[in-house]
């Protein structure tokens, strides 16, 4: 069916605005069915356990440690995925085991993954069972260690598996070339909640027994940046509304008083940050410790601690941010296709978001080294639409690892392996990005007139929640658009703006533009200007408006 037919088509059948109909067309949904669905998820939508490889024979194996009265270690990594996961199946099994250890690799003396120093504390505590989450796919040495010593391994893990499988009891990955699972973009706190799903199954408990688990994977599923679609939005949606009514309280500390319903933002850019802090300056089990604690007055201590540890790593990244800056201006990169700065001291655990912030200065994939020992580690970042990864295989020969995927990689390379990948890199970028590749360009689903703005557009818009990858909240174009008299610098320092947008015959629409003073002198003399933005709703004394949150604004010749 043409795109035109399918728009009206869906349109008469839910009685929606054009541009809804377009917007849903646009994801997919393309008839009354597959739209209830994307409205209104339910516990119903998420698929059969069991579906999954491997499942029955990590929930007997499982079964089996219980009635032995066994010891378990659940295993993650020291990102937001990884202590979300560790935290769940803790609390989930804990009822059923007389001893739970939780593990956590410490990030710079053991590294990203299942470590033979972590086996090794597993044998002394007298672990018979591992369950590793968001990591164990390509720990084939590890999981083997562990074998010979007697201990059995399961995998939940959502990476990419290699072409060989690790020897584990149970490996599951609906990214394995043997697993039918109908979804396969789980995180790896999706996976775990899979396993106690059919645990939950196998040993007839409630299924509302694990609502109250579903605050952290949608906390894992907003910061590991995996798409809202499928499962994905079903257990985020599910997990937003418990937030909403009942959050664990640890989660309800860092998130801190909020005006309005959680939103997946506000997981990503209030507790993502503050759970990874505690990874990145200390140590990740100070995270599981909160998400788990149950005492309110012991939980405001522990989210002290990890606040006390976001405000560290925050001046640590923007000290070092400004010293990466001042590298590059010092060293005449500014015009150069690639950035690649590095200190023998710059804090490890900060060099990807140092990356990223440089690339708001500099548009070009770019790459942060530090040194540790006799070598240098760093992060490296990339611009829409440029796949790092193929950039650093063409210079493999200077690295003695990489790894990673389109936009963000990790890599190490001996001492004097330096000044040969700067220049392999640099060339490499500056050969194969494409022009358009150089500079942000303003992205938007869909132009529309001023005058299709109204109240019941964004109330349906804001029903499309839970925004992210595969999901993201609309962007709008307007052009033709003018000052209705009302437009003002606002803010402390007068530097963002304050827009008031004339529209023939109605109202004035009122938008923010932050940090974008710039434009205020041309928009006041009668500038027509395109807007590109998404549509909010504004609280204010009582009284709810629209809001345009303006992304961009580019002046019409």
């Amino acid at each position: 069916m043409p795109a035109n037919e399918a728009i009206q088509s869906l349109q008469m059948a839910l009685g929606v605005p054009s541009v809804i109909a377009t917007l849903l067309v646009q994801r997919g949904i393309l008839d009354f069915d597959s739209a209830k669905a994307f409205f209104r998820p339910q516990w119903e939508h998420l698929h059969d356990p069991f579906l999954m490889k491997d499942m029955r024979v990590a929930v007997e194996r499982i079964d089996r440690a219980r009635a032995a009265k066994s010891t378990l270690m659940i295993y993650g990594d020291y990102d937001v995925d990884g202590t979300t996961s560790v935290a769940l199946m803790t609390a989930f099994l804990s009822p059923f085991f007389p001893r739970i250890i939780s593990y956590i690799p410490d990030r710079y003396m053991e590294g990203y993954g299942v470590s033979i120093k972590g086996i090794d504390h597993a044998v002394s505590a007298g672990v018979d069972l591992i369950i590793t989450l968001d990591c164990g796919i390509k720990a084939k040495q590890q999981i083997a260690y562990a074998a010979s010593k007697g201990i059995d391994v399961i995998v939940c893990d959502h990476h990419l598996p290699g072409e060989e499988l690790p020897s584990a009891t149970a490996v599951l990955d609906p990214k394995r070339t043997d697993c039918s699972y109908p979804f396969k973009e789980l995180c790896g706190c999706g996976i775990g909640f899979k396993l106690v799903q059919a645990l939950t199954q196998h040993w007839q408990c409630e299924e509302a027994s694990l609502f109250p688990l579903l605050d952290l994977v949608a906390t894992a599923i907003a910061a590991d940046i995996v798409p809202l679609e499928g499962e994905n939005r079903v257990l985020t949606f599910l997990g937003l509304q418990h937030l909403q009514k009942t959050p664990r309280k640890g989660i309800a500390l860092l998130l801190g008083t909020l005006k309005k319903p959680v939103a997946v933002s506000d997981l990503v850019f209030k507790v993502a940050p503050r759970i990874n802090a505690a990874g990145r300056m200390q140590h990740a089990l100070t995270a599981v410790g909160l998400l788990l604690e149950e005492n309110h007055e012991k939980a405001a201590q522990v989210a002290a601690r990890i606040e006390a540890y976001n405000q560290e790593r925050r001046a640590t990244d923007e000290r070092i941010t400004q010293e990466a800056l001042e590298q590059i201006e010092s060293n005449g990169q500014q015009e150069k296709a690639a950035t690649v700065v590095h200190a023998a001291d710059w804090h490890k655990g900060v060099v990807g978001i140092v990356a990223s912030r440089l690339i708001e200065h500099y548009y070009r994939p770019t790459v942060v080294l530090t040194q540790s020992g006799d070598r240098y580690v760093g992060s490296v970042r990339s611009v829409r639409g440029y796949d790092v990864y193929q950039a650093l295989l063409a210079c493999r020969e200077h690295m003695l690892q990489f790894g990673g995927h389109k936009y963000a990689a990790g890599l190490t390379l001996a001492s004097d392996q330096l000044e040969d990948f700067i220049a392999a890199f640099e060339a490499e970028v500056d050969a194969t990005i494409l022009p358009e590749q150089k500079a942000p360009q303003p992205r938007y689903d869909l132009a529309i007139d001023l005058a299709e703005i109204q109240p019941k557009l964004v109330r349906i818009l804001l029903q499309m929640a839970p925004f992210g990858p595969k999901n993201m909240r609309p962007v709008f174009c307007s052009r033709g658009c003018v000052d209705s008299g009302g437009s003002r610098l606002v803010g402390k320092d007068q530097s963002h703006l304050r827009l008031s947008i004339g529209r023939t015959g109605l109202s004035p629409l009122i938008g923010i533009a932050f940090g974008q003073a710039n434009a205020f002198e041309r928009i006041q003399k009668g500038h027509p200007f395109t807007l590109f933005y998404t549509l909010e709703q504004n609280e204010w004394n009582g009284e709810v408006s629209t809001q345009l949150q303006v992304k961009d604004i580019l002046f019409e010749e």
